[in-house]
């Protein structure tokens, strides 16, 4: 197995997990979600921008449904402020993942590789593939966050991965956000037309991606 894989193996493992728990305890359901949000909007906007942003960050520990809460911010926030809600939550994620991986990533690697021609070649690699893996990351649950943490791991600069999770995340926030905005009770159709569409393309843009580079990773 080549040492890259491992290493995305390992990540997808640690956050496949959080998943598990949070779908088996019922933890950050929709339906749990939408309460909260619903009673925030009671109390003030505010409160409703500062719950969306939390739990987008803490989609970095614990699985979050990404889409749902940025097409929810939209829904009781309008398409401005939340917009800016969910790029907070999701700028955040991206580069707190980045950071505490990047401090504890020799180490980590260390254990997954003690060969040091293997570590270089997980470096190289992602080095090599990483920028486009961030870009399409948010194709699947979880991607994301393991995406952050390998640019961390390998020390990406901090400059070309904050440009690649920038570029992966306004588009991807706009629209969950418009479609949000525009959808109702009565008129859910902008939401659902948004959540596959951007779900087939970036599934779409990943078929061709591993296509392209499966001799490499």
């Amino acid at each position: 197995m080549k040492p890259l894989l491992k290493l995305s193996l390992g990540l997808a493992l640690f956050f496949a997990t959080s998943f598990m728990i949070a779908k088996s305890t019922g933890l950050f359901s929709v339906e749990q979600i939408e309460g909260w949000l619903n009673s925030a909007q009671q109390l003030s906007p505010v409160y409703v921008g500062s719950i969306v942003a939390a739990l987008l960050f803490a989609d970095l520990f614990v699985a979050v449904p990404t889409l749902t809460v940025t097409i929810l911010a939209g829904y009781f926030l309008g398409f401005p402020a939340g917009t800016i809600a969910a790029l907070v939550g999701t700028m955040m994620a991206g580069v707190i993942g980045y950071a505490i991986s990047f401090r504890f990533g020799e180490s980590v690697m260390k254990i997954i590789s003690k060969d040091p021609t293997k570590i270089q070649q997980i470096k190289t690699t992602f080095h090599a593939h990483g920028f486009v893996m961030i870009l399409i990351s948010r194709a699947a649950p979880i991607v994301p966050e393991i995406s952050a943490c390998l640019a961390g791991f390998t020390r990406m600069p901090f400059a070309r991965f904050v440009t690649a999770w920038t570029l992966c995340t306004v588009p991807y926030v706009l629209i969950g956000a418009y479609a949000g905005s525009v959808s109702s009770l009565e008129n859910p159709k902008p939401a659902i037309f948004a959540a596959i569409g951007i779900s087939g393309t970036l599934w779409l843009a990943w078929f061709f991606f591993r296509r392209k580079t499966k001799t490499a990773i």
